[in-house]
């Protein structure tokens, strides 16, 4: 039979109930051992770049990011080494789209050193010096990855150069090493590092769109012009963006590790608990 007493139900001692007032008399819901909420609901912050709520870190994404890139790089390597068929296919159509012009030989000077490392220092200086002066715990990792991953590119692409002993095109005068484009690795990864620094300053999803959309069209326009002018064979030129991708990955990982830190809460050792 059900309970037939006059008076509402009591709480008897030692039950606990999932959401009793707190101590404080505040209303807010706490545990049943009297200690708060892990993470109370005023209390949260944005997730990365601005979004709401905090992305857990997924597993699986980084390790198929940078395994995609590998086998196709892995593959386009054994081509170049075996003279496969997938070479014949790169020769035709490197003949139906070499042009060479005064455009596709600017479009290809966007990926010398001189032109891109620039770029990328101005740009992680600032970034280095907006994280330190907002207390970021460990503010100089993301230029210092940046710094090595561009010196990793020559330290990469000169021993694949001398191994692979690729000839040229027709366009170029006759030697080897051109597998694979150090104009099209150095491109990538100095205006990707340089994005990818960008982005988490960037509030707007307009405005981070528009910094991916440069970076790609920076990419994309080095190594259309080191095609069009013959300097490079359409597969020197993706074989660089495979190796850049995985470059670039190796980046990723400890930027949105340390968005993530700071989109959750975690004080600065500078500016204590906020």
């Amino acid at each position: 039979m059900g309970d037939t007493r006059p008076w509402p139900p009591q709480l008897r001692p030692g039950r606990a109930l999932a959401h009793t007032t707190g101590a404080s008399g505040s209303g807010s819901p706490h545990r049943s051992d009297g200690r708060p909420p892990q993470t109370p609901r005023g209390a949260r912050h944005s997730g990365p770049f601005g979004r709401l709520g905090t992305i857990p870190p997924v597993p699986g994404r980084p390790t198929l990011f940078l395994l995609l890139p590998l086998i196709l790089f892995a593959l386009i390597t054994w081509q170049v080494v075996a003279d496969g068929p997938l070479i014949r296919l790169d020769e035709r159509l490197s003949r139906a789209l070499v042009r060479p012009d005064r455009v596709s030989e600017l479009l290809a000077d966007l990926g010398n050193v001189p032109v891109a490392v620039p770029v990328l220092a101005v740009v992680a200086a600032g970034a280095l010096w907006r994280a330190r002066a907002g207390g970021t715990d460990h503010w100089w990792r993301p230029g210092v990855a940046a710094a090595v991953l561009m010196a990793l590119v020559p330290a990469l692409v000169v021993p694949l150069k001398v191994l692979t002993d690729r000839p040229g095109t027709p366009a170029v005068p006759p030697a080897t090493g051109y597998y694979p484009s150090g104009h099209t690795a150095t491109a990538a990864v100095a205006y990707g590092c340089a994005a990818l620094l960008l982005l988490p300053s960037l509030r707007r999803a307009a405005a981070r769109r528009a910094v991916l959309a440069l970076c790609a069209a920076l990419v994309l326009g080095v190594s259309f012009g080191l095609v069009r002018r013959g300097y490079h064979w359409p597969l020197d030129v993706v074989a660089s963006w495979c190796l850049s991708a995985l470059l670039l990955g190796l980046l990723w990982r400890p930027l949105s590790g340390s968005s993530r830190r700071t989109s959750a809460g975690t004080p600065s050792r500078r500016t204590g608990p906020s």
